[in-house]
């Protein structure tokens, strides 16, 4: 599996650290430092157009977006977090492909240090784990290994189906 992280340069001293539990994650999962691609950003709100244009190469299978916004004393940390979700959302639906939302929007550079700690508490670790999770559950959708996961009964029944094909090539249900 290839990935790719747009990361912000903003706020680096918090990125940075966001950045390499990420990198972390992918490496511990096996994947080799030619399947991950680094491309940094000026700032948050650079990373939608970042992501979308990396997903549009079609090399990955999934992305993260990372970021750092701290709350200031105007109304322009409101517009970036708000539109930098927004713009990432719309080019995860647009184009298909995982994009993993890493941007901190914190009140505090204390909140931001603790989401960026050590490996226990990082969130970007925790978005390298979500990206090759969602990799992976997008390649079964798509078909190119094992079953597709189907959901019955609704989210409230808690149930779940996973159809596909065994050992024989016979369909299966459990």
């Amino acid at each position: 599996m290839r990935f790719g992280i747009v990361v912000s340069r903003f706020n680096n001293f918090i990125t940075d650290r966001l950045l390499a539990a990420a990198v972390d994650a992918f490496e511990r999962a096996g994947a080799a430092n030619e399947d991950v691609d680094v491309v940094p950003v000026p700032g948050a709100f650079e990373l939608p157009l970042a992501a979308k244009k990396l997903a549009a190469t079609g090399r990955y299978d999934a992305l993260i977006a990372i970021g750092c916004v701290l709350r200031g004393a105007t109304s322009h940390y409101d517009y970036v977090c708000s539109e930098t979700a927004r713009g990432l959302q719309l080019a995860q639906m647009d184009s298909g492909l995982p994009i993993i939302f890493c941007v901190l929007t914190c009140d505090t550079l204390e909140q931001a240090i603790d989401r960026a700690g050590l490996k226990s508490g990082n969130k970007g670790f925790e978005a390298g784990l979500a990206a090759i999770e969602m990799a992976q559950l997008s390649r079964k959708l798509r078909g190119k290994s094992g079953g597709a996961v189907v959901a019955s009964g609704g989210a409230a029944s808690g149930s779940k189906r996973v159809a596909g094909r065994d050992a024989a090539g016979k369909s299966r249900r459990s």
